[in-house]
């Protein structure tokens, strides 16, 4: 009986196709593609074919390399991005790539040293000349005045790293914040004698003494005390700590999707009041209207040595 021979069928994939389409595939998932993403695509590609693919993309300056829990990620490199890394060594793309991974919170050197395994000297080299290419930046963080986190060079950094619209050069601007109680506080008291001086019922009074946090927002832009541009958050920011000193309250109403000022269809308002009386000491102890009370103990991050209410109080 004569011999059958099944010839397997080879795939004759061309290298320039598959490169083609690997870089397709990293368009579509921005985020990065495992191995398994390229198999699913093209289930028929030989793995010796893959790996000279996805090696010579990285070669050329075209993929990134990363990893996560579920292993090896392959990212499209920004065209911008991979000219100005062409001639870099692997060295120097590894810190890039921490850097780049640490967002807009940044990353310290401490810990860039921790991720690479590479000497401390060679990461502040490293460091210089990145910074020179103008690719990442030293940016100071409010929680450790010391202390530089590095970020991309176009990328904002977060508040928490910043402080915010509070802080200039890591300074927090106490007096900027005290303008601000101030004038929201006059804002709202200004309308509840509006409201008060019209001939209308009490309760109608009352309710159009109100204001949103937008027009409070609105109010202080137009007023010009602030050289940086202040959010809505902001905003509710100063006019949490004036319900902290009993000077405000604040209301939540439902709100029609779309409103101005509104968040998941709720809307806050806020209203100055003024007490009949002076509270007496005991009554105005900081701790019960302190919101982070379970948070507070002696020698924590909130402590009651370092609370400025707590020293008011204990003054008066």
């Amino acid at each position: 009986m004569a011999e059958v021979r099944v010839k397997k069928e080879t795939n004759l994939a061309e290298p320039a196709e598959v490169e083609t389409r690997i870089r397709e595939l990293c368009q579509q998932f921005p985020q990065g593609i495992t191995d398994q993403v390229i198999q699913n695509d093209m289930p028929h590609l030989e793995p010796q074919q893959r790996a000279l693919a996805i090696n010579k993309l990285l070669s050329l300056g075209q993929l990134d390399l990363l990893r996560n829990s579920s292993g090896l990620l392959y990212r499209l490199k920004d065209s911008q991005t991979a000219s100005k890394m062409k001639g870099s060594d692997n060295q120097e793309k590894l810190v890039y790539q921490i850097i780049e991974d640490a967002g807009n919170k940044g990353i310290w050197s401490r810990d860039i040293r921790f991720k690479s395994n590479l000497p401390l000297t060679e990461i502040n080299k490293i460091l210089k000349n990145l910074e020179s290419k103008k690719l990442i930046k030293a940016v100071k963080s409010v929680a450790a005045s010391k202390k530089k986190v590095y970020m991309l060079y176009n990328v904002q950094p977060d508040r928490s790293v910043t402080g915010g619209a509070w802080y200039s050069d890591q300074d927090f601007e106490s007096e900027f914040v005290e303008v601000l109680n101030q004038q929201c506080f006059k804002f709202l008291q200004s309308k509840a004698e509006a409201a008060r001086g019209g001939q209308q019922s009490p309760m109608v009074q009352r309710n159009s003494s109100f204001a949103t946090s937008h027009e409070v927002w609105k109010y202080i832009s137009e007023l010009g005390i602030s050289k940086v541009d202040l959010s809505m958050d902001d905003i509710e920011t100063i006019l949490n700590t004036l319900i902290y000193d009993g000077k405000v309250e604040m209301t939540v109403i439902a709100a029609k999707e779309g409103t101005v000022g509104s968040v998941d269809g709720q809307m806050k308002l806020y209203r100055g009041v003024n007490a009949v009386l002076p509270p007496a000491g005991l009554v105005k102890t900081p701790c019960g209207l302190c919101p982070v009370f379970d948070d507070c103990h002696e020698g924590g991050e909130i402590s009651p040595s370092t609370c400025i209410y707590m020293t008011e109080w204990l003054e008066f």
